[in-house]
């Protein structure tokens, strides 16, 4: 998809959503604020949103639910008029106890939504309490009276590839803040549905581990692969000393995997952006048609002030070309393989791996095929652009790779989600869910990119000559 996380701040303001709690800013306020005071403005209110449902009031909260539902359903099995026991004293007791004890829990109102009328307790005698029976049932007949989403506009796509290149290309101080910006939310997404399974992960050191390898990926790339191990150990001596109770092995596994899925992987594409040469575009065998256009970014950079690094106001590395391009190929593999499977799709992907099938069940081996002929041609498209020795093997095969990688990022997400029960991650984009739903295809596919510009694209120019 075209849509992904470098465009989120930007799309916030034309976004539109009834069902949405952040909501989209009327026109008066469009006006008077500004739009950077908008995006800043909903950016905060999203975070603010997903630190308060990751925090620990919330934690309790849904632990609460959990344990009123589980003895609702329990209370219901024991009323049961086919369900016979030996002795029914001891049910009925049991039963008594029950519904002391949901009677206990629903006293206190839910922390992080509206404090709603707890359902009352099924007596002893009486049949089973159908308050949750007829939740359930008004919560399954909603979806057929929800109002169907838009459908996408083809000249918003267009509006979110114009900024896709712009920020691209917005130098790497722009490009490392929007990254870390979108990766803080997108960490709370992930830990937000990783505390619905029940986890108590180290949100708050997670999120910082995740912001500083971005930092240094940038600032200090000699420190960057230390981050994680480092974070990791502070993460494990604050369960060791600062929590009353013992870490399971939940607790440590998903800090650890959020740091490095969220945080570690996708760092490398900002330790890719600086790579090359400033300008970068005359290696490129198109540098006669943005010369000029250079030229211009050039003259009006000497008006600026001497303190702003060379990188804001001449943008263009070798590195931008690069991920320009690569994730060129990652968005329309995603967009080919949509079309092929829809139109030619008979194979189910779980008849290639059954893991894969039962994750994404829509999914087919011939939108798989389709999806890397796309991507292997645009990859070919990019590595003559590029200069690359052998441009038609050595671009077919990088293709075809972001396009598997990709596709290996959007099973992982859907088989996290799926775990977690959930739909998308978060609903800061109406019909696009949040930041991890829209980014899961570029997170597999960063330190494979770094590896390719970083040792292999030097090694064919040694072994085929090609200076």
């Amino acid at each position: 998809m075209l849509f992904n996380c470098y465009l989120i701040l930007l799309i916030l303001p034309i976004s539109t959503s009834e069902t949405s709690e952040i909501g989209p800013a009327s026109d008066e306020q469009w006006q008077l604020n500004g739009p950077h005071t908008s995006v800043t403005r909903k950016y905060r209110t999203y975070l603010k949103k997903l630190w308060r449902e990751t925090s620990k009031d919330a934690r309790e909260t849904l632990n609460r639910r959990k344990l009123v539902k589980a003895i609702s359903v329990l209370d219901r099995a024991l009323g049961n008029e086919r369900v016979t026991f030996q002795d029914e004293e001891i049910v009925m007791n049991l039963r008594i106890n029950l519904s002391k004890a949901l009677e206990k829990l629903s006293q206190t109102p839910p922390l992080t939504s509206p404090p709603t009328s707890p359902p009352p307790p099924s007596s002893p005698t009486s049949p089973p309490s159908t308050a949750v029976v007829s939740t359930t049932s008004s919560s399954s007949s909603s979806p057929s009276t929800k109002p169907k989403k838009p459908r996408r506009s083809i000249l918003f796509g267009v509006l979110m590839g114009i900024v896709v290149v712009t920020w691209v290309f917005s130098g790497n101080y722009i490009f490392t803040g929007l990254f870390t910006a979108m990766v803080l939310l997108g960490q709370l997404e992930y830990y937000r549905g990783v505390i619905s399974t029940g986890a108590y992960p180290a949100r708050k050191i997670s999120v910082l581990g995740s912001c500083c390898m971005f930092l240094t990926a940038l600032i200090y790339p000699e420190l960057h692969g230390v981050m994680l191990p480092c974070f990791a150990t502070v993460a494990m001596v604050w369960m060791l000393t600062m929590k009353r109770k013992a870490s399971t092995i939940s607790d440590i596994a998903t800090t650890f995997l959020g740091m490095f899925y969220i945080g570690y992987m996708p760092s490398f594409w900002v330790k890719i952006r600086p790579l090359g040469s400033t300008p970068a575009f005359k290696h490129t065998r198109i540098s006669h048609l943005v010369a000029p256009f250079l030229s211009l970014i050039g003259q009006n950079a000497a008006k600026l002030p001497a303190w702003m690094p060379k990188t804001v106001p001449l943008p263009v590395t070798q590195g931008s070309i690069y991920i320009f391009w690569c994730w060129i190929c990652i968005a329309f593999a995603d967009v080919g393989a949509y079309f092929t499977g829809k139109n030619l799709g008979r194979t189910p992907l779980g008849a290639l791996a059954p893991a894969a099938g039962a994750t994404s069940p829509n999914k087919t081996v011939e939108g798989l095929i389709g999806g890397c002929v796309v991507s292997g041609g645009l990859g070919m498209l990019g590595a003559w652009v590029q200069n690359w020795p052998r441009w038609y093997l050595t671009g077919a095969w990088h293709g075809v790779m972001l396009a598997l990688l990709g596709l290996v990022g959007d099973l992982t997400a859907s088989m996290l989600k799926r775990d977690a029960g959930l739909k998308d991650f978060g609903d800061l984009i109406p019909e696009h869910g949040g930041v991890l739903d829209r980014v899961d295809s570029f997170i597999f596919s960063a330190p494979y990119s770094y590896f390719v510009i970083k040792w292999c694209l030097p090694f064919w120019k040694k072994i085929w000559g090609v200076p």
